[in-house]
């Protein structure tokens, strides 16, 4: 019998997925006011990701999220590279003490988030505001967040229900970069001509985060 995939698994497998089958609406979204070259560096490290999906190690799952980090900081280019790869660097060292790919709770997911958003803000000397990917990031993991606090005191959400809540604020706060100008990278490099078109990492962040809270129902 096949063993079914822990929820760790899932989210980042169904982020892969995302990442190369979005490759040209990133592209394009990129092509406004950036390089143009998102969708293809993220599709590229991605796709790697998926073609030695079953030889990640699963020891552990920190241990498979550096994996996933050491692919990512090879072959993912330009400023993505090492944004996406130091993320999941971080995130593995958020539960660096949970033994089994199984043992996750909601409370080490934004643990993990937290961890891969200080990471972010460290290598690209960014923060919220500055119209980058943590302007969908970071109002997402709040959201996360405030719902499993309250499910201590409040009855608890299911996996699913914590997934929609995320991908509805990361939506949210993705289509909200619109009205912001860039201060990061080469959109930066435009000015006001950045105010009028959402960042395309936030919208990259945003589209993950709504595959993976439509598809969590029909999981295995």
């Amino acid at each position: 019998m096949t063993p079914q995939p822990s929820d760790l698994e899932y989210v980042v497998r169904t982020v892969a997925r995302t990442a190369v089958d979005n490759e040209r609406y990133f592209c394009d979204l990129d092509a406004v006011v950036g390089d143009g070259d998102l969708g293809y560096s993220l599709a590229r490290g991605f796709e790697i990701v998926l073609d030695d999906w079953d030889t990640l190690d699963r020891t552990t799952p920190a241990q498979f999220l550096k994996k996933v980090a050491l692919v990512i900081s090879k072959r993912v280019g330009g400023t993505s590279g090492p944004l996406w790869g130091t993320a999941f660097l971080r995130g593995a060292s958020a539960v660096s003490e949970r033994s089994a790919m199984d043992s996750l709770t909601a409370h080490d997911a934004v643990a993990m988030l937290r961890a891969a958003i200080e990471g972010i803000k460290a290598r690209g000397k960014s923060d919220l505001g500055d119209k980058t990917l943590l302007d969908a990031l970071i109002p997402m993991t709040d959201a996360l967040e405030k719902q499993v606090d309250s499910s201590v005191t409040d009855s608890a959400r299911t996996p699913a229900e914590l997934a929609r809540v995320a991908a509805g604020a990361a939506r949210t706060a993705a289509d909200a970069t619109s009205s912001m100008q860039a201060m990061r990278g080469r959109p930066s490099y435009t000015g006001e001509r950045s105010i009028g078109s959402p960042d395309a990492g936030a919208v990259a962040v945003a589209v993950m985060a709504e595959r993976i809270a439509d598809e969590w129902p029909g999981r295995p």
